[in-house]
C-alpha cells in the first residue's frame, strides 16, 4: 500500500504542480471589471482566475504589506499608491517582452513620475476630478473655478469627494499651488480654506458620488468625470466642468507584486486586459476612460467624443496627475480628521 501510495504521489505531483501553475490570483478595485472578461481569459488560456477585489488603496496597501510570498499577482494601485510601493520594493519590475499589448497605449499617459518608463505598472483606466453641476438650477456658464465652490448660494447643496488627496488637491489648486504640495503652511493654509467650505457640504461621498446628484440632493461639487459622464444617462442636465486652475487627472494601473506567486500568468493576464476588444469592454463595463488607443477607435462617437471621459488638449495640459507625497501624508490626513470631525 505504501508503494502505491507513494506511485501515487509521484503522478500526482506534476498534475498539481501544473494546477498551481496554471493559476493568477488578481486583486482588484470593486465592480472595476467585465466579469465576463475573466470568464474569456481562462477560456482562452486555461489559466484559473482567483479574483479578490478591495475599497481603497490603503486597503490593498496594507494587505501587499504582510504578505511575504505567495501572494496576489496582480494589483491595480492607483498613481501614487505605484509611486510609494515601488520605492518599498513591493513591486516586482516588468518584463516587456512578454507585454506584446503595450504598442496599443497612448504615449501621453505613459512615463509619468510615479513610474518612469513604466517599469513597474501599466495604465488600465484614468480619469480625473474636477467640478460637477446640475445645470437646471446652476448655470455652467457661471462656473469656471474651484473657487466658485465656496459661493454661499450653494450652501447645503455642494458634493465633495470623500478622499484626503482629492479634496485637499482642489483646495491646494484654488490657491494656486500643486495638488501634491508638501509644504506644512500650505496644506495647513488648504485646510483653513475647506473649514470655511464645510459648513455648506451636504454630502462627502467617494462610493457613488453621482448618486446624490441624481437624488436631487446636491446640485453642484467635486467629482470624477466617469461619474458624472455615467450619471448624464439618466440626468441630462448635469455638466462636467474643468476649471481655471486645472483638473486632477489619476489612473488605476496593472502592477505585479513582489510577493507574486505566478509572475508568468501575470504577465499573461495584464497583457490580455490591454488587448483592444478586452480593453473596450471593460472600458464600457466601468465607465472610465482606457489609455488604450485601439479599444479608443472601437468605442461609439458618444462615448469616444465625451470632454467628461476624455479631455481635450487644452484640459489635460492644464491638470496634474497625483503624486506620492512621502511623509507629509501624514499632515494631510491629521488636517483631514481634524475637517470631518468639526
Amino acid at each position: 500500500m505504501k508503494k502505491i501510495a507513494f506511485l501515487l504521489v509521484v503522478l500526482l505531483l506534476p498534475l498539481a504542480l501544473h494546477a498551481a501553475k496554471s493559476e493568477v490570483y488578481v486583486f482588484n478595485w470593486s465592480e472595476y471589471l467585465d466579469p465576463a472578461v475573466l470568464k474569456t481569459f481562462e477560456k482562452e488560456t486555461g489559466i484559473r482566475v482567483k479574483y479578490s477585489t478591495y475599497e481603497s488603496n490603503e486597503a490593498m496597501f496594507a494587505k501587499l504589506k504582510i504578505i511575504r510570498k505567495n501572494g496576489y499577482d496582480v494589483v491595480f494601485p492607483s498613481t501614487y499608491f505605484v509611486e510609494r510601493m515601488r520605492k518599498l520594493n513591493l513591486l516586482k519590475p516588468l518584463d516587456r517582452s512578454l507585454l506584446t499589448n503595450l504598442k496599443n497605449l497612448d504615449p501621453k499617459l505613459m512615463n509619468k513620475p510615479y513610474d518612469p518608463g513604466n517599469a513597474y505598472s501599466i495604465p488600465y483606466l484614468w480619469g480625473s476630478s474636477a467640478i460637477g453641476v446640475n445645470a437646471k438650477y446652476v448655470n455652467p456658464a457661471t462656473v469656471t473655478s474651484f473657487n466658485d465652490l465656496w459661493n454661499p448660494k450653494y450652501k447645503g447643496k455642494l458634493l465633495l469627494m470623500d478622499d484626503v488627496r482629492d479634496v485637499f488637491a482642489m483646495s491646494l489648486r484654488s490657491l494656486g499651488y500643486s495638488g501634491n504640495d508638501t509644504n506644512p503652511e500650505h496644506i495647513k493654509a488648504a485646510y483653513l480654506k475647506l473649514l470655511k467650505l464645510k459648513p455648506g457640504v451636504k454630502v462627502f461621498n467617494s462610493d457613488s458620488p453621482k448618486q446624490p446628484f441624481l437624488n436631487n440632493e446636491v446640485t453642484i461639487g467635486q467629482i470624477w468625470g466617469g461619474e458624472i459622464y455615467q450619471a448624464a444617462r439618466e440626468n441630462p442636465n448635469l455638466v462636467y466642468i474643468y476649471p481655471k486652475e486645472g483638473a486632477t487627472f489619476w489612473a488605476d494601473n496593472m502592477a505585479i507584486p513582489a510577493s507574486a506567486r505566478n509572475a508568468k500568468n501575470a504577465h499573461a493576464f495584464i497583457n490580455f486586459m490591454l488587448r483592444p476588444d478586452i480593453a473596450k469592454r471593460n472600458c464600457e463595463y466601468v465607465g472610465y476612460a482606457t489609455p488604450n488607443l485601439a479599444a479608443q477607435a472601437l468605442l461609439d462617437p458618444k462615448t469616444r467624443g465625451s470632454r467628461a471621459v476624455y479631455p481635450d488638449a487644452k484640459d489635460f495640459a492644464k491638470g496634474e496627475f497625483q503624486a506620492d507625497v512621502g511623509s507629509a501624508i501624514l499632515i494631510y490626513e491629521k488636517y483631514w480628521e481634524m475637517l470631518k470631525t468639526r
